[in-house]
């Protein structure tokens, strides 16, 4: 079976994304966000990916953690962070966490990639596979198209989500998506 790349926004996205997954690909979560806000924000939903990886066992379960927090991000979005949300500010966003995705994907021997950011009813999907086949073409790889939340998707995460108890956020994750 193909192993597929999977960027991990948070556990709830994780769930029904990987059910759907795990019946074409080996699934290997990756975790990169550095956009969120504040540490203790950060270690609550990392806390509950690992936790969710671990329950569902999966292998491997790849964590990248930044240094200084999230000033490469900052410095990255500079200029947008006043832009509303699902804007240019969280198109830079999705753009710094796929490209990271794919980068990695193509150093580490994965030949197809995909994010977990489509399940959510607040995102672009169109924006967000354009970017990720923009990404593929770069790095020479593929990199699997999809809306998640179609199908039924987000309600199967939110469903998932209760029977495993996981922690639910109520913002996106950057400083500037708390105010909206």
């Amino acid at each position: 079976m193909l192993k597929i790349l999977l960027h991990s926004c948070c556990a709830p996205c994780l769930t029904s994304t990987s059910e759907i997954l795990s019946k074409d690909y080996e699934v290997a979560p990756f975790w990169y966000n550095p956009n969120i806000e504040n540490k203790e924000e950060y270690q609550k939903r990392l806390d509950c990916f690992k936790n969710y990886c671990e329950t569902k066992q999966f292998t491997p379960i790849i964590i990248e953690e930044y240094q200084n927090h999230n000033a490469s991000w900052h410095e990255f979005i500079q200029g947008h962070e006043s832009e509303a949300e699902g804007g240019s500010r969280c198109e830079k966003c999705i753009y710094f966490r796929l490209e990271k995705t794919a980068r990695y994907a193509k150093e580490h021997g994965f030949s197809i990639f995909c994010t977990t950011l489509t399940v959510s009813p607040h995102k672009n999907a169109e924006m967000i596979n354009r970017i990720g086949q923009e990404l593929a073409k770069e790095y020479g790889i593929k990199y699997l198209a999809a809306d998640f939340k179609k199908s039924g998707g987000y309600a199967r995460s939110i469903e998932l989500s209760r029977e495993f108890n996981l922690y639910r956020q109520k913002y996106c994750g950057c400083l500037y998506s708390t105010k909206n």
